[in-house]
């Protein structure tokens, strides 16, 4: 496949990744928006170290939707394994996104992933056997990895035990991130996380 030909690849073959600009300059080289129809890399990147920055970040969000859960019912996904269900359902709610705001949905996401990623966090330290917390920064690709992560634990929160459409609550949680409204899961657990780093400055 030529440059020219890949270059006019849509995904789902439908919005153009193109025009998508990032604005914050710290995610630019972490959030890929590599042009491709069905965004599937089959793994290629698992055993090399911070490849998965080249991944495209639809799929990136796919695979966290896809997240089987640990012990509780309410943190377990029924999508664990299946690719084919997530990728739909990120088709099905940018559907939904562009009919509501009449942007690319691609827009509202990146910039959904941009207001929802933490800059800072805390880790723990000891010292003289006593344990303190301190706040430090976050990293690119972590800060990236955590916006995903707050997005697809707010979808699944939202339509546990409650009869809203997967697809209708990605959409309401991605268009509320990107406007960085408190009504969404992100934007909230994102601001927590700051707040107790910020109090262990």
């Amino acid at each position: 496949m030529s440059g020219k030909e890949q270059a006019n690849l849509l995904l789902f073959n439908k919005w153009d990744t193109r025009k998508i600009e990032i604005g914050d300059i710290g995610l630019q080289k972490v959030i890929s928006l590599k042009p491709s129809v069905i965004p599937i890399t089959f793994g290629r990147h698992e055993h090399q170290r911070l490849k998965k920055s080249e991944v495209n970040i639809v799929e990136r969000l796919a695979n966290k939707l896809m997240h089987f859960g640990k012990r509780y019912a309410k943190n377990t996904g029924r999508m664990g394994g299946k690719k084919a269900k997530s990728l739909n359902v990120l088709k099905t709610a940018f559907e939904i996104i562009h009919l509501e705001t009449s942007k690319n949905p691609l827009e509202v996401f990146v910039k959904a992933v941009e207001n929802a990623s933490p800059n800072e966090d805390t880790t723990r330290i000891v010292y003289g056997g006593v344990v303190y917390h301190v706040s430090v920064d976050v990293a690119p690709l972590r800060r990236v990895d955590l916006a995903l992560r707050f997005i697809a634990e707010g979808v699944r929160e939202s339509t546990y035990s409650n009869p809203q459409a997967i697809e209708e609550a990605l959409a309401r949680e991605l268009v509320l991130a990107s406007n960085n409204e408190m009504a969404s899961h992100a934007i909230k657990k994102k601001n927590e996380q700051e707040r107790v780093a910020m109090a262990s400055r």
